[in-house]
């Protein structure tokens, strides 16, 4: 079983032809409604994926809510444990341009209010994942860890969007998924001159004891992991727009490694499914499914041990 302790939102995705600077207003020709937020998100890709999946999180009590769940609902992700608490649905606010790069603003709302409470509820075990992300609070996402801990469960983080764990957290996971960005801002903050996505991954792995996993865009995946590297390119793919690419693959990389598979079968899965979001428009509505998971992994290679 995967416990996704996240986020979960509504998000407006307006496309642009070039995203504005500072102070500049850029017109788009309309707007679409998708359910999003990383940890919703990350729950529908690991369920999509193919494992059970529990979300752990909050909504308002707002027209946004039903929406912002729907996707969710339809593909059997168990809400049994996702509230209702006096604050608006929290939302993202996302523009993409014709490339396919985005920006978005993003507004806690109900997010901010979530505990980890629920997670006394439910029956943890030492083969289970807890999946946390950076868009509800630190101290909730600790306590969260604590107890999948206390379990002999495996705790993995997506250190998105960027910013900085506190060592307390960092004691406690098992892996950690970052982009290019993701691991510049922590090296510096752990004041390492390492730059490089792949030479901070061998040192968090090496010094930390930290499996880290770092996603590369186009240039596919690099993970240092019990001291082996793994490499494996991306495929070539028309991209349509890059929200939820990294949830996607971060859902079914930690799907895969529910279901038993290999390192290097989890990542293939993990990339294959942040290549197909990519593909087309918006965050969930672009999860891919399971079949197509398997079809495009099964194409993929690359460097494994090394």
């Amino acid at each position: 079983m995967i416990v996704v302790f996240g986020s979960i939102n509504i998000d407006l995705v307006t496309p642009v032809e070039r995203l504005p600077g500072p102070g500049e207003t850029v017109l788009g020709p309309g707007y679409a409604l998708h359910p999003g937020g990383k940890g919703a998100n990350q729950a529908l890709a690991a369920r999509r994926a193919g494992a059970d999946v529990v979300l752990v999180g909050a909504t308002g009590r707002d027209r946004f809510s039903d929406a912002a769940l729907a996707l969710l609902a339809a593909d059997g992700v168990d809400l049994d444990h996702v509230g209702q608490v006096d604050a608006p649905t929290g939302a993202a606010f996302i523009a993409t341009d014709r490339d396919g790069a985005n920006q978005i603003i993003v507004a806690a709302g109900a997010n901010a209010a979530v505990r980890p409470d629920a997670l006394r509820q439910i029956e943890l075990a030492a083969e289970d994942i807890l999946l946390l992300q950076r868009e509800v609070p630190e101290e909730a996402c600790l306590e969260a860890a604590r107890a999948m801990k206390r379990a002999g469960g495996r705790v993995i983080l997506n250190l998105a969007p960027a910013g900085v764990p506190s060592a307390a957290m960092l004691d406690q996971l098992d892996m950690l998924v970052v982009n290019e960005h993701e691991a510049m801002v922590l090296a510096q903050a752990l004041g390492w001159p390492e730059r490089d996505p792949d030479a901070v991954a061998r040192r968090l792995d090496g010094d930390r004891g930290i499996a880290t996993i770092a996603t590369l865009g186009a240039a596919g995946v690099v993970a240092w992991i019990g001291g082996a590297r793994h490499r494996l390119e991306a495929p070539q793919i028309d991209v349509v727009d890059t929200v939820a690419a990294g949830d996607s693959f971060t859902g079914a990389f930690a799907a895969a490694l529910a279901a038993g598979k290999t390192m290097v079968a989890a990542l293939r899965d993990g990339l294959a499914a942040g290549s197909l979001a990519c593909t087309r428009r918006g965050a969930q509505p672009s999860i891919p499914h399971a079949a197509e998971i398997a079809a495009l992994a099964a194409t993929l290679s690359g460097e494994a041990g090394r």
